[in-house]
């Protein structure tokens, strides 16, 4: 069941200090070394937006608390993200000289009503993703209300999504809301037939999606190096293609599966990457699976690209995740550009989400053409997957206490 959720509807923020959870991992980029860091794509950003701008329009003072890591998990600054907050909206966003603490209580103390503040990073707080108690009382202290828009860390029990949403009268931001919807659709009453399209690289990371789209769905399509095991079990030869033991193992119970509504449609070719120099005229040759030992497949073939498109082309129904290939080395981008191209076309509903996948779809322009893009992709794998997410459920409990 979807969840139950508190939304903005339920809120009077007008006058209120409104502490509003965003997902700010933006990546950032200096011109040249020793240059002031910018954002380097503000999809995040942008998909934030409604929410901001809602709560500015009614009358909220918002304190906005976020995160950007660096290098090996290493909190960057806000700051270049605050500068571009405030080029999207026109409005000043002033950056706290830290998280917590008297000062910053001071300055959301002094927003105006329809003004915002941004705290710095609250990843540089050591209690942050310890969901310590005490830094959610420190957050909750420089706001009347709680407002989490932050899908993409709602997997995460830390202080800042999870502990202090019992501390003030909360509820989902217009993205979250949107992402719990959409996603919601799938996986209670989808319109049929469903048709999943999984790809990536490791199997055993999505094999808890495989299991529940073998039950949910009507077909389901295994692309990127994940379906190697597949192949591998039914007996094809892999050459030196990515195949672990552990997942040809997981492969192997997935087909043996009978509770199943999907049928589950493989690779019948592949684009293929030949290693040794004396056949390095074959790189990006497409074959079925006759081939050297030396060659790696990098990419679905162009055969199943066009089985799969016409699987999305009479679907009712789409969710795709995963690259079909080596998207960012051409020629091994063909099979995912093709599968952006289908989703795109079809009539169908579409849900695509995950790291790899919505920025596919973006390089290739396609965006616009997508029912829904989510942009979470643990938190939308664990969802889908049937697991409670700590930022949600606590949305949902703060709703039921309310009611």
């Amino acid at each position: 069941m979807m969840p139950q959720l508190s939304t903005l509807d339920d809120l009077d923020v007008e006058g209120r200090r409104v502490l509003l959870r965003t997902d700010f991992n933006v990546p950032l980029t200096a011109a040249s070394p020793g240059a002031c860091m910018t954002v380097a794509d503000d999809t995040r950003i942008r998909a934030a937006l409604p929410t901001i701008e809602e709560l500015l329009r009614r009358g909220a003072r918002v304190v906005l608390v976020s995160h950007v890591d660096g290098p090996n998990g290493h909190a960057l600054s806000m700051r270049p993200v605050a500068e571009r907050l405030a080029t999207l909206t026109g409005a000043t966003v002033p950056l706290a000289p830290g998280v917590t603490g008297a000062e910053v209580r001071e300055l959301t103390e002094r927003l105006a009503p329809g003004a915002v503040l941004m705290l710095e990073n609250v990843r540089s707080v050591p209690g942050e993703t310890r969901n310590d108690p005490r830094l959610a009382s420190a957050l909750a202290e420089l706001a009347d209300l709680y407002v989490d828009d932050a899908f993409e860390s709602a997997h995460h029990a830390h202080a800042s999504t999870e502990a202090v949403a019992h501390l003030l009268p909360s509820a989902a931001g217009r993205l979250l809301e949107r992402e719990i919807h959409a996603l919601s659709a799938i996986v209670e009453q989808p319109a049929r037939p469903l048709v999943a399209i999984l790809g990536g690289t490791r199997l055993q990371d999505k094999i808890g999606l495989v299991r529940r789209f073998l039950g949910l769905a009507d077909v389901l399509c295994i692309g990127g190096a994940m379906c190697v095991p597949f192949l591998a079990v039914l007996g094809h030869r892999i050459g030196d293609s990515l195949c672990l033991t552990e997942d040809v193992e997981q492969a192997r119970l997935a087909l043996a599966a009978t509770a199943r509504l999907a049928r589950l449609e493989l690779p019948s070719d592949l684009t293929l990457e030949a290693w040794s120099e004396e056949a390095r005229s074959r790189r990006g040759a497409s074959h079925g699976f006759r081939r050297p030992n030396d060659d790696v497949g990098l990419d679905i073939g162009p055969d199943t690209a066009v089985r799969y498109a016409a699987e999305i082309d009479g679907a009712a129904t789409v969710f795709w995740n995963g690259p079909m290939g080596r998207f960012d080395l051409r020629p091994f981008d063909a099979g995912t550009r093709a599968i952006a191209e289908a989703v795109a076309s079809t009539a169908a509903t579409t849900i695509v989400g995950g790291a790899e996948t919505v920025p596919a779809v973006r390089a290739c322009g396609l965006q616009g053409r997508v029912s829904h893009l989510s942009f979470g992709e643990g938190a939308m794998l664990e969802f889908l997957e049937g697991r409670e997410l700590p930022g949600v459920q606590a949305l949902r409990r703060v709703a039921f206490t309310a009611g």
